[in-house]
């Protein structure tokens, strides 16, 4: 998340202008990272559930097949952004003063998206195999790396030319492919230190057939949720450069909230794939209980604290008045969003890992599209409300689906879907 975050966070140094054009070109970028989420969400189910029931074999097929399906529909996509990034961001209704740096930022981080498709496959195996330490240090790694070429490409230091988006572009970029390698590296001497061709010939369609499976309908959820939040940026749009900024200053400062649910669900979501592996049905829902109890209590806390400090966070990012009452405002009904949230974070992940795969597909695609896209344009557009309005109809969506998902949960009918 942080790549994403210090090029904004150092791009407001730039211009509001250059942060608004990043924020369009991120939302396009995460929504075809999502197309690379069908294999990984596949692969941290079923490496979660063969380590439990001890089918090495299995995992190790998993993984191949993951790696070999990433690298064909990374470099698809990402020649799929490099030719047609100016025609997407039209589609968009990208302003024309925003056209050049959402050009310049896609073009370059769009033509390298591969190496996040890879990275993510090698994250997900790794960390099914409890062995999370190993990405979290990378990352660690690598945004030091960021930080360094953003500061160095954006502002012009140490001999180089003044960049501006095309640097951070540049930085981002880079840093993924660094991020790959060390992956690769650690994939090898940690987890699997090969792949014999022999578990390959025949080759698994089995497997595949497995991932896809549960890929499909796991990445429709998100992908559901990221489509949504496009179309809700194109209406952004209509509300001008102003609020543009406001929300890609507040998606990022949020974002900080409900890391640590995020964190907790996926750890809780491995562990519970081992548990049902293992035909621990009743432990992975007391364990489901105590992840979704805490991910609620921290990360409320954690958007009041940011609530409170909006007003100092986003007088150092701009000095635009108008930007910052927005920002301040939509912090402030965030708090209220991040009850639900969490519950959903964590609901999402650990039904795709006792393998309930379609109910939360189901559910967000219904939920999301009427209530934070049907109402974020009625309150938003509609009756005026602006910015504060559309993240009023975010909090109506986050909160229904949470409570269908405590629902579902308490109702344990996900034991009969393991796989």
């Amino acid at each position: 998340m942080m790549l994403g975050a210090v090029d904004v966070i150092m791009l407001s140094r730039h211009s509001d202008n250059s942060v608004a054009a990043v924020g369009v070109v991120n939302q396009i970028i995460v929504l075809t990272f999502l197309i690379f989420e069908v294999i990984n969400l596949g692969t941290s189910v079923l490496c979660s559930q063969y380590l439990g029931a001890k089918m090495h074999k299995n995992v190790v097929q998993v993984v191949g097949v993951s790696l070999l399906m990433n690298l064909v529909v990374g470099v698809s996509v990402s020649l799929f952004l490099f030719s047609m990034n100016e025609t997407i961001l039209q589609w968009m209704g990208l302003t024309p003063e925003l056209m050049k740096d959402g050009t310049d930022y896609m073009r370059i981080v769009g033509a390298f998206a591969f190496f996040q498709a890879i990275s993510l496959t090698l994250s997900a195996s790794l960390r099914s195999a409890n062995k999370a330490i190993y990405p979290m240090m990378v990352t660690v790694v690598v945004n030091v790396l960021n930080i360094i070429g953003n500061y160095t490409l954006i502002f012009g230091e140490f001999g180089f030319p003044e960049m501006g988006v095309e640097g951070a572009a540049i930085s981002t970029a880079f840093s993924r492919g660094v991020s790959m390698v060390i992956l690769f590296i650690i994939l090898f001497k940690k987890h699997i230190r090969k792949f014999p061709l022999a578990y390959f010939r025949p080759f698994p369609f089995k497997e595949l057939k497995n991932l896809l499976k549960v890929g499909l309908p796991s990445a429709g959820e998100q992908l559901s949720y990221s489509s949504s939040q496009v179309v809700i940026t194109y209406f952004i749009n209509v509300l001008g450069t102003e609020a543009l900024a406001a929300r890609t200053y507040s998606v990022n400062i949020i974002m900080f909230s409900f890391l640590f649910c995020i964190a907790i669900a996926q750890g809780g979501a491995i562990c519970i794939g081992h548990l049902i592996g293992e035909k621990r049905p009743h432990a992975a829902f007391l364990l489901g209980k105590y992840v979704m109890k805490k991910s609620v209590l921290i990360t409320v806390c954690l958007s009041l604290i940011t609530a409170l400090m909006g007003p100092f966070i986003f007088g150092w990012l701009t000095t635009n008045e108008q930007i910052i009452r927005m920002g301040v405002t939509i912090l402030a009904i965030d708090v209220i969003l991040e009850i639900g949230r969490p519950i959903n974070i964590f609901a999402t992940n650990a039904l795709r890992a006792a393998g309930d795969v379609n109910y939360p597909f189901y559910l967000g695609l219904v939920v999301m599209w009427s209530v934070a896209v049907g109402c974020g344009y009625l309150f938003g557009i509609h009756w005026g409300w602006g910015l504060a309005g559309m993240w009023v109809a975010f909090l109506l969506d986050e909160n229904i689906r949470g409570i269908v998902f405590v629902r579902r949960w308490y109702g344990m009918k996900w034991v009969k879907k393991a796989l």
